[in-house]
């Protein structure tokens, strides 16, 4: 049954990004709805992290402009996407290693506290009782992941699986409105992917949040997604649901990597030197 979507959250028109003569994104308008989970996909090097980062203030677009809970803007700040509820994970895991997966997710609280330095330094009276706070709030999103048990483990000794879920859980401690999650099933295992398919899908249900994701299993992405755009060469090839996405002939060949009638071609060919020697 397909979910009821509700306004636009966030909408890109007609950006373009280079890096010197080297054009990452170019003319790519898309929009993505409130509560929903919209996938951009595409081969690799196609512009799609390059998107997330234009999208939460990593990357400033030579042209277009964002526009997010219906504020227009040239290009956004990273602190100002995070303040106002962007948050995301990265490709490759980003986590301080050294420190406990509790302490990692409390990173992502950073944001909501309220309390300067001075206080936190002290330890006491309103900075406490923030902390306090602050912990519970970390404590009930490590009991939704179910990692009660490596709550204190250093994240460097978890698995990959494991180091992603804890990713996910300080993006979450940000409270967002909408959650950005690069690969977030590159590496994993199959019973890892089911288990990070089911939270990514809790989430967007239970908090309401609204998830863009880059993901390569398009397994995956057909399973979770509402909606899905398609970059090829930082141009945006195709969108709309996933059936059809999966039916448009430009997307196979772009993930073939040659045209429909070239294969056709070459297995006619076959076909027709294997006769030959009969």
């Amino acid at each position: 049954m397909e979910r009821k979507i509700a306004e636009t959250l966030l909408s890109v028109d007609h950006i373009s990004l280079s890096f010197g003569g080297v054009k990452a994104l170019t003319d790519i308008s898309f929009s993505i709805r409130e509560k929903e989970v919209f996938a951009i996909i595409g081969p690799n090097g196609a512009g799609k992290t390059s998107m997330l980062n234009v999208i939460n203030g990593f990357y400033h677009p030579q042209e277009g402009e964002i526009t997010y809970k219906g504020v227009h803007r040239k290009q956004m700040r990273s602190h100002d996407a995070a303040v106002q509820g962007i948050a995301r994970t990265f490709q490759n895991v980003a986590l301080f290693k050294g420190m406990s997966t509790l302490d990692n997710i409390m990173t992502g609280r950073i944001i909501r506290m309220k309390r300067n330095m001075f206080w936190q330094a002290l330890y006491l009276g309103p900075a406490r009782k923030e902390e306090m706070e602050n912990r519970e709030f970390v404590e009930d999103i490590i009991d939704f992941l179910e990692i009660q048990a490596i709550r204190r483990t250093p994240v460097g000794r978890l698995p990959y699986g494991l180091q992603k879920r804890v990713e996910l859980g300080r993006a979450l401690a940000m409270e967002p409105e909408l959650l950005l999650l690069d690969e977030p099933m590159a590496g994993m295992n199959i019973e890892e992917k089911q288990d990070m398919c089911r939270f990514i899908l809790d989430v967007n249900d239970q908090y309401g949040t609204t998830i863009a994701l880059i993901e390569h299993d398009m397994g995956v992405v057909m399973d979770i997604s509402d909606r899905v755009v398609v970059l090829d060469y930082g141009k945006k090839l195709a969108g709309g649901s996933p059936d059809e996405v999966r039916a448009n002939q430009d997307v196979i060949d772009a993930y073939l990597g040659v045209p429909h009638w070239y294969v056709e071609k070459f297995i006619l060919n076959k076909i027709i030197c294997f006769r030959h020697f009969l």
